[in-house]
């Protein structure tokens, strides 16, 4: 089973970029491949089966930087959804940190990412936390307190 995933992954990174365009659903059991390979290697090192681990580390390590590189050919086929640049605000960049407090004109419902999982955001725990767009950036904010949960810098680049 590993052969025919690392076999796959080979023969799609020797395809042309423009050919390679994967749909969501792909990477994400590209993923799911991935996360399966990293348990087995957590399995062989913990009841001590040492002769392949070392090869597996290596082959996770390939297979997520496969990972890595067909989101971003995903990312850069859907522009739409992760475009940045034209983005008015009426205030200037801020480079906001964790723990700082935001006025309500930065986090109003104008600013609001409404669907989380588009952008494969996590779900926020809270109902009081809302993602919100700032230029590039993705805050989480808790729209009660103004304050800012958790920062993604560069997010929409």
């Amino acid at each position: 089973m590993r052969k025919f995933i690392i076999l796959g992954l080979i023969a799609a990174t020797a395809m042309p970029t423009a050919v390679m365009a994967q749909s969501r659903s792909e990477v994400r059991d590209s993923a799911r491949d991935l996360r399966q390979e990293q348990r087995e290697l957590r399995d062989a090192r913990r009841y001590g089966d040492r002769r392949d681990v070392r090869e597996q580390r290596r082959d996770v390590r390939d297979a997520r930087q496969e990972l890595r590189e067909d989101w971003r050919d995903y990312r850069r086929s859907h522009r739409d959804v992760y475009r940045g640049g034209n983005w008015r605000a009426p205030f200037r960049y801020n480079r906001w940190e964790v723990g700082s407090r935001l006025r309500p004109n930065y986090y109003n419902s104008r600013y609001y990412i409404a669907d989380p999982n588009r952008y494969r955001l996590p779900r926020p725990g809270n109902r009081n936390l809302r993602w919100v767009r700032h230029y590039n950036d993705v805050l989480l904010v808790n729209v009660r307190s103004g304050r800012v949960m958790q920062v993604h810098r560069g997010f929409f680049w």
